[in-house]
């Protein structure tokens, strides 16, 4: 209850409230953790202090902290569907906390093309921090993953089925890791590139 107060007023002070704010939002912090049952009863997926999301990085230290199991994926997630709001659910189910590792536009260009993305990364992040299963999203640059998963350090990464029996490129720092690699099976017909050319 102790560290849970001291987070929580050094986060309101962080961010602008004055001491009386802070520790009055520091009680409140460590009275609903009490009455909650305590460290017993931890749910990371309590990651929101009034309207402030927590990053990718302190949702990935807060599940180690409280010896959650951090899930991560990642993927353009453009255009978001049925079958991306699928898989994050199954993916969440999973352990503890799910990050999202999401590609940056440029890095979607260059995957997909110069027609892509249809929507900015603003907006992807937005509509997928919106999602109750997702706890964090971290935006990358790089064409892979894997600076992220380093970064995140996860227990479990997702794919979808599509990535079924594929040598995948994040694979070498997951195996360092020791991270296990779950893919899920995708919904049939869902995707963004069907979708484009239904619009089209």
């Amino acid at each position: 209850a102790g560290d849970r107060l001291a987070e929580a007023a050094a986060l309101a002070l962080s961010d602008g409230a004055d001491a009386e704010e802070a520790v009055t939002t520091g009680v409140g912090e460590a009275s609903r953790f009490v009455e909650r049952g305590g460290a017993a009863t931890v749910k990371v997926q309590e990651q929101r202090l009034g309207d402030r999301p927590r990053t990718a990085l302190e949702v990935a230290g807060l599940t180690r902290a409280y010896g959650g199991r951090l899930i991560a994926t990642g993927g353009c997630f453009d255009l978001l569907h049925a079958g991306h709001v699928s898989l994050l659910r199954r993916a969440r189910a999973l352990g503890d906390a799910l990050v999202v590792c999401v590609n940056s536009d440029d890095s979607v260009r260059r995957l997909k093309g110069p027609s892509r993305p249809i929507v900015d990364v603003r907006d992807r992040v937005e509509v997928l921090r919106a999602l109750g299963c997702v706890d964090a999203v971290l935006v990358f640059d790089e064409d892979t993953p894997a600076a992220a998963i380093e970064q995140l350090r996860p227990d479990v990464w997702v794919k979808g089925g599509d990535y079924e029996g594929e040598v995948l490129p994040e694979s070498g720092v997951l195996g360092r890791l020791g991270a296990e690699i779950v893919v899920l099976s995708t919904l049939p017909g869902r995707s963004t590139t069907n979708l484009i050319r239904e619009i089209q």
